[in-house]
């Protein structure tokens, strides 16, 4: 757009006063008087809105009356589904089982208007030509409240036979006309109420036809409710206050069956609305209350608007009064407008932005100020154009159709005359100087802020310890890569190596950070060192390195790699009169012909180099889909499925008895065993999931998990919890070495009220004699307690009787390996005789494990076996709460 900024001084006019002979008093006069017709407009018009506004707000109020009556119905035919879906789920149910699903549909609702949930049985009644039906009620809830329903039928009136069929043959709640209710009402309330009913039908999938609904029907459903309460509470204070609400069945009859009673004295008309549900109408009459008149803003636009006036009247008796005075103070206002033109041009001069003014005829540069004489030299007689090293930028300089629009804030690299050059940040744009187009730019030098942005840009891309690119930067450039790769078909193959460094903590541990830094500093020189034209390196974190190569092949890749390797292994790094050696594993991806994903593609690299530690570290791993390298992706996808499964809550808990082989004991005795239901709702055994949550450190977490849901519903594992002697619990090695584990335990102990003497917390063999010192630790905490602790699949480990001598134990499980071979291996058999007795004169009770059948029971019994587990004496069932 063009600017046509004046630069010279132009007369100032003066002001032409409001007429000539005419009384200022008469000025005022008709400014006082068009003032007030304007407010009396307004006020007009803002009192028609109120009322407007009124009438609004009373309609709206009275649909929102209709939509609060229709939510208790609402919410009485969801529970009269969610026990259709009950019955179709299991039709065989009692009156126990009708209010325990009673209770928990309204567990988190206020009871209310609603009286009772009410079953009633179809029954075909002979004796007649063709036999008629009945609909007994067999079942009721609340039950004390409702006892004078059982037996009654509901076809005694024929209008409810008729909504029954109309229910049964639609499966659509119906709803009753208004009648007295059975139940007592409270004081002061009315009798009437209305019943909701829902058709039930057998076990099995929902009917969908007629034909279906008939002749699957085993009888109805009914909630009855009250009206006064149900009206009362659904309502909201805003209606009642508003309206007197009259409400009547449309189909029973003019005489409404609820009236708020409330006085009205008003001449606006009643607003009536209809509600419909369960194939009834009701008439919902609401008579508008006398309300508070709203003035809204009409007080202010009487009181502004009078102000108004009045000044209006004052403003134009002081235009009339001093117009000489005007005239002679225009003319100081021009004298003082020349002077502020010469104060404008001297700070122009001193602005410390460059400003330049060319003429569009020549494009020559007439003006520079100050700061554009000092850093670009004396540019007056150039041609603005010159200015720019853009080629781009000069042609759009001498472009007209550019010079009208300008431009703003554009970066661009300036020439100085002494051949510099430095970027800024200018705007051009057209102006007219005494009639003549002129160019007119303004720049500020904004070298320090790229600088500036230039630096952090590179810190933002790059390691602040070794220079090289950090994990964003590398992530993007293989995403760029990828994307190319798999666009431009005639790229070579590339590769991506995942590096890591082997025993690095070590030197960490020993020699401090400041060492770990320093070796990662020449690591990454050396390495750089090896690399070709174009090959991205990249610090992903920690000691973990990725490089991305191009243009080469398998053998291409395992060379480069090869040299990587073996350049760190040679490097000797010392540090304070220490010296070590280095070695590193990496995992290498070939990217040819597939196209993956980053996501798997650093997966696969991952994988690679986890695989090249487990092969003996120091070496290259080439991915490949081999079974090593699906049982690794295997795990990793379970430890992922072990996740979201904590977090939607699908983990499942099983308990197994174990019986008294003497039959000493008579309480009851269980083992908890984890069970997984995965994403299709099967059930899936430990020995699935549990290797992935024990490699990849889950198993603290889940042991955690088991332990406080145990704990907290400790009443509700077993189905004869008076009688539950000790509940065993398995604890993994990771949580042993979880040194707040036993904290947890004692925590949960006394959050719960559980006895700690009905615990008893079970540890492998393996762990116990790995985590000797950590397993001693926590058991003594735990028994000083009161909980018991056993030594699990005890022989499987192949270690001495001789440290049961230092582990405080209260029971040893025989692995199950011994006592299946009890029948023809007399060394298991010599050896379960020798724990027995060792496990007996240290005070230890002796479980057998794995006994299969009743022959291998009354072998342990004999060899002086305290108690047997396993499918011969007791299937796993789930715990009581998750059934």
């Amino acid at each position: 757009m063009k600017n046509t900024n004046q630069l010279q001084s132009e007369p100032v006019l003066p002001l032409s006063p409001p007429g000539r002979g005419v009384s200022p008093l008469i000025w005022a006069l008709c400014g006082l008087l068009f003032g007030l017709a304007c407010t009396v407009l307004l006020g007009v018009r803002e009192w028609r809105d109120l009322h407007q506004r009124g009438k609004e707000a009373e309609r709206n109020l009275a649909d929102a009356g209709v939509s609060q009556l229709h939510m208790p119905l609402e919410r009485a035919a969801s529970i009269l589904r969610a026990m259709q879906t009950l019955f179709l789920a299991n039709d065989d149910m009692d009156q126990t089982q009708f209010e325990q699903y009673y209770e928990r549909l309204l567990s988190t609702r206020e009871p209310g208007p609603y009286t009772s949930l009410a079953f009633a049985s179809r029954h075909a009644i002979a004796g007649s030509a063709s036999p008629t039906l009945a609909y007994r009620y067999a079942m009721v809830s609340p039950y004390q409240a409702n006892t004078s329903l059982l037996g009654f039928d509901m076809v005694t009136q024929k209008a409810n036979l008729a909504a029954l069929r109309s229910a049964r043959d639609s499966d659509s709640v119906v709803m009753s006309a208004p009648f007295v209710l059975r139940q007592n009402a409270q004081p002061g309330q009315s009798p009437l109420g209305v019943t909701l009913r829902l058709p039930v039908y057998s076990n099995g999938p929902t009917p969908t036809t007629i034909e279906q609904r008939r002749l699957r029907e085993i009888g109805a459903l009914a909630v009855g409710i009250r009206l006064q309460p149900l009206v009362e509470a659904a309502l909201s204070p805003s209606v009642m206050d508003g309206f007197r609400v009259r409400i009547s069945d449309a189909a029973a009859g003019a005489a409404p069956f609820y009236d708020s009673n409330t006085d009205t004295s008003t001449d606006h008309p009643a607003l009536v609305r209809t509600l419909v549900f369960g194939g009834r109408q009701w008439r919902v009459e609401m008579l508008p209350r006398p309300q508070p008149m709203e003035w809204g803003s009409l007080p202010s636009i009487l009181i502004g608007g009078g102000i108004i006036s009045l000044l209006l009247s004052a403003l134009l008796w002081s235009l009339a009064v001093t117009r000489r005075k005007a005239l002679a103070l225009g003319a100081q206002m021009s004298a003082r407008y020349r002077e502020s033109e010469r104060r404008f041009r001297t700070l122009n001069e001193l602005l410390p932005a460059l400003v330049l003014l060319a003429d569009v005829r020549d494009w020559h540069i007439v003006y520079a100020n100050q700061a554009a004489r000092l850093r670009l030299g004396d540019a007056t007689g150039l041609q603005l154009s010159a200015l720019f090293a853009d080629q781009r930028l000069q042609a759009s300089i001498r472009d007209a159709s550019d010079n009208h629009t300008g431009w703003n804030h554009l970066e661009a690299e300036l020439l100085a005359l002494d051949g510099s050059s430095f970027w800024a940040n200018a705007s051009v744009a057209e102006v007219d100087m005494d009639g003549v187009p002129h160019l007119l730019m303004v720049a500020t030098d904004i070298s320090e802020q790229r600088e500036l942005t230039d630096r952090l840009s590179y810190q933002a891309a790059h390691d602040a310890l070794t220079g090289l690119y950090n994990r964003r930067e590398f992530e993007r450039r293989v995403e760029d890569a990828l994307r190319e790769h798999g666009t431009a078909r005639t790229c070579g193959s590339c590769a991506m190596l995942y590096i890591d460094l082997d025993q690095f903590k070590l030197i960490n541990d020993v020699s401090g950070h400041m060492a770990g830094d320093q070796l990662l500093e020449q690591l990454a020189l050396t390495m750089q060192q090896q690399l070709r034209g174009g090959d991205v390196l990249a610090r992903l974190g920690g000691d973990e390195f990725g490089l991305l190569t191009f243009h080469a092949d398998a053998d291409g890749a395992l060379e480069l790699g090869e040299r990587l390797r073996r350049c760190i292994e040679a490097l000797m790094f010392s540090w304070q009169g220490r010296s070590y050696k280095v070695t590193c594993s990496i995992g290498m991806v070939l990217i040819d012909q597939q196209v993956p994903t980053l996501k798997d593609l650093l997966a696969w690299a991952d994988t690679a180099c986890y695989l090249a530690k487990e092969n003996g570290r120091n070496r290259i791993h080439v991915y490949r889909e081999d079974d090593e390298t699906s049982q690794r992706q295997g795990e990793m996808e379970w430890a992922n499925r072990l996740r979201w499964a904590m977090e939607q809550d699908r983990l499942l808990l099983d308990y197994q008895q174990i019986i008294s082989l003497d039959g000493h004991d008579s309480s009851t005795n269980i083992e908890l065993l984890l069970r997984l239901r995965d994403e299709d709702g099967d059930i899936v055994l430990p020995g699935a999931f549990l290797p992935a949550a024990e490699r990849y450190g889950l198993m603290p977490a889940i042991d955690r998990w088991v332990i406080r849901t145990a704990l907290s519903n400790f009443t509700r594992l077993h189905p004869t919890v008076a009688s539950l002697g000790s509940c065993a619990i398995n604890l993994s090695g990771a949580s042993i070495e979880d040194e707040g584990l036993a904290d947890f335990i004692l925590a949960c102990i006394d959050l719960h009220g559980v006895p700690a003497q009905a615990l008893c917390f079970e540890i492998t063999e393996t762990v116990a004699v790995r985590n000797l010192l950590k397993v001693v630790a926590v058991v003594e905490r735990l028994r000083q307690a009161g909980c018991s602790i056993a030594l699990d699949d005890f022989g499987a480990g192949m270690s001495s009787f001789g440290y049961l001598k230092n582990l405080p134990l209260d029971m040893i499980k025989i692995d199950r390996s011994f006592i299946r071979d009890l029948d023809d291996d007399p060394i298991s058999h010599t050896i379960i005789s020798a724990i027995a007795q060792i496990g007996h004169q240290r005070g230890l009770k002796v479980i057998a494990e794995g006994v299969s059948n009743a022959h291998l029971c009354d072998a342990a019994r004999s060899l002086g076996v305290d108690y047997g587990q396993g499918f011969g004496l007791h299937r796993p069932e789930r715990v009581l709460f998750q059934r």
